[in-house]
């Protein structure tokens, strides 16, 4: 694969602004750095920052080297990061760069395609992802996708699945009504239902994807793996669904794949840009998108290409 051959690129006119990116800056004229160069965009608008400094930053996965083929298509191609609890690592670039394909890697989904060939070493907790029952691993490592797809039942049944799926023998409703509210509460959505026998695709498009994260974290998991969590959501839910994964940081390390760059920002701490399978950049929200290092990242936070 060539990585230094650029897409196609569209320049913007000196009369256009990328106000549509909604990201509110200061004007330094020098960067942390002291170079002097300007900052890399210039967003304007409603773009505050949701997530202010943790205060906990606890290392649950480290990925080391790894690379994805698909057949001979190289999909990512010696990516290394880490991944903590009480932090948002926020996963960017354009369509088809490899960003789910290194999410669906951190829980083996990539390993149900046939064609599909792996290296480099995963790690949660320090134990070899390879070496994990993949059933007992994706109940430690959750993802909740693009599309909400809460199960035909009730609100209930819903999340107490996950719970019975887990225990030795099938619990009674009574005994798992606690961990079910809990799980709702924990998403944000207990006090949002009639009751717990409520139809959930009676829900609401964004109520059903925060369901959905009830489910996920029913099974207290250490990551949450989010892929384009808010893209079928109105503005009202995708800021609801912000707010929580701000929140839910603290108690689970989150890993969230977006093609909105106003909402990388918003919610993430730490952002890794990928471009043609390689991490060209990671570094914190705000450096990142104020003063990238690389050429490639300055680009494409302005919209040059996408």
């Amino acid at each position: 694969m060539d990585h230094l051959t650029p897409p196609p690129i569209r320049r913007l006119r000196g009369d256009e602004t990328i106000a549509e990116l909604s990201l509110s800056y200061p004007s330094p004229t020098v960067n942390g750095n002291g170079n002097g160069h300007e900052p890399a965009s210039s967003f304007v608008g409603s773009g505050r920052r949701r997530a202010e400094s943790s205060t906990i930053a606890i290392d649950r996965m480290q990925v080391d080297g790894l690379r994805v083929s698909y057949g001979r298509k190289l999909a990512v191609d010696d990516v290394s990061l880490p991944i903590r609890q009480g932090e948002v690592l926020g996963l960017i670039g354009p369509s088809g760069c490899g960003k789910t394909t290194l999410l669906r890697s951190l829980n083996r989904l990539t390993e149900l395609n046939r064609d599909v060939t792996l290296g480099g070493r995963i790690t949660l907790d320090d134990v070899d992802i390879s070496t994990m029952d993949p059933t007992s691993l994706r109940r430690r490592v959750t993802m909740v996708f693009q599309q909400p797809n809460p199960f035909p039942m009730s609100v209930f049944d819903n999340v107490a699945y996950v719970l019975r799926e887990q225990a030795a023998r099938r619990p009674r409703r009574a005994a798992l009504k606690g961990a079910v509210r809990d799980a709702l509460s924990r998403a944000g959505l207990l006090d949002e239902i009639p009751d717990l026998d409520h139809p959930a695709l009676k829900l609401s498009g964004g109520q059903q994807q925060r369901l959905c994260i009830a489910r996920a974290l029913a099974a207290d998991p250490e990551v949450l793996l989010l892929d384009e969590p808010c893209s079928a959501l109105d503005p009202q839910s995708t800021q609801v669904i912000e707010d929580l994964i701000v929140k839910l940081r603290e108690e689970v390390a989150i890993v969230i794949v977006t093609h909105n760059l106003q909402q990388a920002y918003r919610v993430a701490d730490y952002v890794g840009f990928m471009y043609l399978g390689r991490l060209v950049e990671y570094g914190g929200a705000s450096q990142l998108f104020r003063f990238p290092r690389e050429q490639r990242t300055k680009e494409y936070v302005r919209g040059e290409f996408g």
